[in-house]
């Protein structure tokens, strides 16, 4: 996204003279990928110019900063109104307060960092289920903007997936208790075209319910705070969150074959049913089914029962009629010895010799780490490499063959890929969709559920979610976290971050190249992601450069024939 530059000094715009001879109040915006930190200085221009697609979420920030300190401020949205006086309702927004995290001590080999408060959990301005007001530790509005500080505000728009197309013009104001008003005029380009409800990138990043479980566990065995007493709630809130940021949620229950007096599986009809009605709802496309090992202690033995349970699931599957759903069992993490690759070959050929709609997800590399330990060809259907083991010409050759290729991030100790850091840059966030497109990656997984706490007591204010230090190991802040617990703001569930936003943004920037690509225009728009997405180790880094990217290619899918849609 483009930040604009302009200067806009507010004092003295309500209160006059006497206010101008005590304090400077500066407002400005900004609309690409990038944090501002509270000690950063103010910058210009307050008007907000985007550009989206029908069913698509385009984001924006306020910023403050004062030489005084300005009570109770508050930012209220309006009403965009667009060609033949169609509007985007101000309720279509969602507004949150950015939350600021200290970090003194850079995640490792972060040569760039510079120690301050980073903004990035996202306080919400209201409930996001009910829509009522929030009273938690933290609050959104009104905030109390300290002196010489920089804080800001993150505004969701979402266009409607029946939106006309064309420009809406609105005014958002900022307001403070005594002092000025200042208004910022917003400018949306609507284009003629649609993003699927179902996004095009398969997301496999765990279950952010099931972390929250653990969390809370440990919360009331320590007798700090209760666990939440309507779990079914917190599996709405996290599923809506999930939906509306275009990650995969997890279904609260498994698809759990059934055995048959014959030796057969059966998945029960009901099981079946609410799960297409959970697929519907939040427009899964993946799912992870239970491990095989969890009936057949034996593959080569058991041959013939693995193969029933198997085919349970292409039974479901066909009954469930919902072919964008994938079915993966996640074989094994890491194999990194040689009894890890030998079992790999052992599950992983028994599995597909049943030819079933379950496929074998490893995270793993397309190549071999060691040929004494042999390779895992023919026992894999969807490899998912490291960002930094990823090899484009050993990943083509799987391709060919009808193997699949995802990716993911960890830790990260080797070369400098988009690490998925606090402490890095927000771009990091956005940059893997456009490599992962590049070279026809289909899934981005990530550890955690997005939600491990497990070695911080907040999570709102310890920005060290990983830390090995005390065994002489590196320090990783925000690792396997793009969440945070809701309860610090009033409700329970998960409120998200600014890092989960980039993803999002990400994730909608691979469909407009997926549509291109359904389009038959692959190659054009190859000329535009190719200087961008070199490779996991050379990416653009200014985020500008997206923004002027995105543009080219909505204009190509405007032009390329009629507006996409699906479901």
């Amino acid at each position: 996204m483009r930040a604009l530059a302009y200067s806009t000094l507010l004092a003295g715009v309500i209160l006059g003279d006497a206010f101008l001879a005590r304090a400077e109040w500066q407002v400005w915006t900004v609309t690409d990928t990038r944090r501002v930190l509270r000690e950063d200085p103010a910058e210009n221009g307050v008007d907000v110019r985007l550009g989206a697609a029908k069913n698509e979420w385009e984001s924006f920030q306020i910023l403050l900063r004062s030489t005084e300190p300005m009570p109770a401020v508050q930012v209220t949205p309006g009403d965009l109104t667009g060609p033949e006086g169609a509007v985007l309702p101000a309720g279509n927004a969602q507004l949150y307060r950015q939350h600021q995290l200290h970090l003194t001590i850079p995640t490792y080999r972060n040569e760039q960092f510079r120690p301050g408060w980073y903004p990035d959990a996202l306080i919400p301005a209201c409930h996001p289920l009910t829509g009522k007001p929030l009273e938690g530790h933290y609050r959104a509005m009104p905030f109390d903007l300290p002196a010489n500080e920089t804080h800001g505000f993150w505004v969701d728009l979402k266009v409607p997936a029946e939106a006309k197309a064309g420009v809406y013009r609105g005014t958002y104001r900022v307001t403070s208790g005594d002092g000025p008003s200042v208004a910022v005029p917003v400018e949306l380009t609507v284009w003629d075209f649609r993003l699927p409800d179902t996004p095009t990138l398969v997301t496999a990043m765990g279950d952010p319910v099931g972390r929250l479980r653990s969390y809370f566990a440990r919360r009331a065995e320590q007798a700090k705070e209760p666990e939440p007493q309507d779990w079914e709630a917190v599996r709405r809130q996290v599923s809506e969150l999930l939906c509306q940021n275009r990650i995969n949620a997890t279904p609260p229950d498994e698809l759990i074959p059934v055995a048959q007096p014959d030796g057969s599986f059966t998945i029960p009809k009901e099981k079946i049913d609410a799960f297409r009605k959970f697929v519907d709802r939040y427009h899964i496309n993946a799912y992870q089914t239970p491990h095989p090992s969890s009936v057949v202690k034996d593959p080569d033995k058991q041959h013939d029962r693995l193969q029933a349970w198997l085919w349970s699931f292409d039974r479901a599957y066909k009954e469930l009629d919902r072919p964008q759903v994938v079915f993966f069992t996640y074989l094994r993490d890491e194999p990194n010895d040689k009894e890890a690759y030998q079992y790999v070959q052992k599950w992983g050929q028994a599995v597909r010799s049943a030819r079933s709609v379950v496929k074998v997800m490893v995270v793993e590399q397309t190549w071999s780490q060691d040929k004494d330990w042999g390779d895992l060809y023919g026992a894999v259907d969807i490899w998912c490499p490291l960002f930094s083991l990823f090899k484009p010409e050993s990943a083509a050759k799987r391709q060919v063959l009808g193997e699949t290729i995802w990716t993911y991030t960890a830790l990260c100790q080797r070369e400098p890929t988009p690490w998925w850091h606090t402490d890095y840059p927000l771009l990091n966030y956005r940059v893997p969709a456009w490599i992962a497109w590049r070279y026809r990656i289909r899934g981005i997984l990530y550890w955690g559920g997005m939600s491990y706490w497990n070695q911080v007591d907040d999570p709102w204010t310890q920005p060290e979610t990983l830390d090995r230090r005390k065994k002489n190991g590196p320090l990783f802040n925000g690792e396997g976290s793009l969440l945070y617990p809701g309860r610090a703001v009033g409700y329970d569930g998960v409120a998200p971050s600014m890092r989960l936003k980039a993803l999002r943004d990400s994730i909608e920037d691979y469909e407009y190249l997926a549509i291109l690509e359904q389009r038959g225009l692959a190659q054009q728009a190859q000329t535009i992601v190719q200087p961008l997405a070199e490779s996991f180790l050379h990416w653009e880094k200014n985020p500008q450069a997206y923004a002027v990217a995105r543009r080219k290619l909505a204009d190509w899918i405007v032009t390329a024939g009629k507006p996409a849609s699906g479901k």
